[in-house]
């Protein structure tokens, strides 16, 4: 078969673009893998289920309790009134924003750097190294992700309690330092991503096996690492549950300094619905700036050289 430059050469530049696509197509096996207007249309409609409950809070934090409470739609557009609700929740009385925000943060970036390092650490070595029980612990490490968070709360408090981390918050961090998703992701992952000989040359030329770690496995996982620490930072960062039960009103995050906004016999929705707004505000941020990465990373580490 002729090359596309030479196809330019001899028959025209229509017959090269031809050639270029008969090309395309035969690298995925014969299918033009390109895709159609159904896919954009579904995609397009996906994209807009999705925003449409931000869409809506966007909407109820620009109105007012009146106007919340004739219609459950009041406007069609946000105004310059969910600006107002913004300055409302930010020096509310109830609770200082500004520390919950520091706390959420806090929270949030400690336990993706200690989720990505810990379970990398024993992602490596249920994929690579040879012990003895090493497929009935990764098993059982993978069944306590069927057990829900909410049958150890008593004793995880009661723990907490006694060692004084009440209202602190290492009482959040601690628990989280770990996730057994977390271990499952970088076990997967590794095991088809490093190859045994990169584990082998690095121990030849006399690493440790924590320097194979370091200078190996840790450059490999990366696309893995970054996706898990996205995860768990936005987990972490719309956590309500546990903290909402080990933390006070003193020292919140922000999901339960929202809650704070609630008075006890009447609820603003307006203002409710900006501070939800403002706690997925960095998150949108955060996927703006970082998805585009994030999906390079992956493909990156999808395709093998």
């Amino acid at each position: 078969m002729s090359s596309v430059p030479t196809t330019r050469q001899t028959a025209g530049a229509g017959a090269a673009r031809a050639a270029a696509r008969r090309a395309g197509r035969s690298k995925v096996g014969g299918y033009d893998r390109r895709p159609g207007v159904v896919t954009y249309v579904l995609l397009g409609v996906a994209v807009l289920i999705g925003l449409g409950p931000l869409y809506y809070t966007l909407l109820l934090g620009s109105s007012d309790p009146v106007a919340i409470a004739q219609s459950s739609l009041p406007q069609l557009l946000p105004d310059a009134s969910l600006f107002e609700n913004f300055s409302k929740v930010i020096n509310s009385d109830a609770f200082d924003f500004w520390k919950a925000f520091g706390n959420s943060l806090i929270i949030a970036l400690f336990t993706s750097a200690t989720t990505v390092l810990f379970s990398t650490l024993a992602g490596f070595s249920f994929a690579k190294l040879t012990f003895k029980g090493r497929r009935p612990l990764l098993v059982f490490v993978i069944a306590t992700m069927a057990v829900p968070t909410q049958l150890g709360v008593i004793p995880l408090y009661i723990i907490m309690a006694k060692i004084g981390w009440i209202g602190t918050l290492q009482a959040v961090i601690v628990p989280a330092l770990v996730t057994a998703f977390g271990v499952f992701w970088m076990t997967q992952y590794l095991e088809e991503a490093l190859p045994y000989e990169l584990i082998e040359a690095a121990r030849v030329d006399g690493a440790s096996m924590f320097r194979t770690f370091w200078s190996i496995a840790m450059p490999a996982a990366r696309p893995a690492a970054a996706m898990l620490a996205l995860f768990t930072f936005v987990t972490q960062w719309t956590n309500f549950f546990w903290p909402s039960i080990v933390l006070n009103q003193s020292n919140p995050t922000l999901p339960v300094a929202v809650r704070l906004l609630q008075a006890n016999y009447f609820v603003d929705y307006s203002l409710v619905m900006a501070g939800v707004f403002l706690i997925t505000l960095p998150l949108i941020i955060l996927f703006v700036f970082a998805g585009r990465q994030l999906v390079a990373g992956i493909m990156a580490g999808a395709v093998k050289g």
